[in-house]
């Protein structure tokens, strides 16, 4: 029971990695990837993955949503247990318009059922060839 209540406020429960082939692209670039998932503590039952591709531009010190792709899923995770998932992103063709070098970086997360979240962020270089 202990086990569950920690996972509800984080500790234990279930972690994703985004894993890419590489850290640098182009516009337009279709990324192939994959989301591993690893079990906590207690099985959960998993609702969605959510990926936002995020601009973050330091000057204004704002981070702008610029993509968003989401799976939706009835999985178990089970304690201990790995999974993959296939991961596809196509980048716009164009970027939004900034003044200055813009960082670039996907934002992961697990949605379980009892609204416990577990994230990932991945840095990325996106250029404009």
């Amino acid at each position: 029971m202990l086990q569950k209540y920690m996972c509800m406020l984080g500790i234990g429960s279930a972690k994703i990695d985004l894993v890419l082939p590489k850290y640098e692209f182009t516009v337009g670039e279709n990324i192939e990837g994959q989301f591993n998932i690893a079990g906590g503590f207690i099985s959960q039952p998993l609702k969605r993955i959510e990926c936002d591709l995020i601009m973050h531009c330091e000057k204004r010190e704002i981070d702008e949503v610029i993509g968003s792709s989401t799976i939706l899923t009835s999985k178990i995770i089970k304690p201990k247990q790995t999974q993959s998932i296939t991961f596809s992103y196509q980048l716009p063709e164009e970027l939004p318009e900034t003044s200055v070098n813009p960082q670039f970086k996907f934002r992961t997360r697990l949605i379980f059922h009892e609204g416990v979240k577990s994230a990932d962020t991945d840095n990325i270089v996106i250029k404009n060839d």
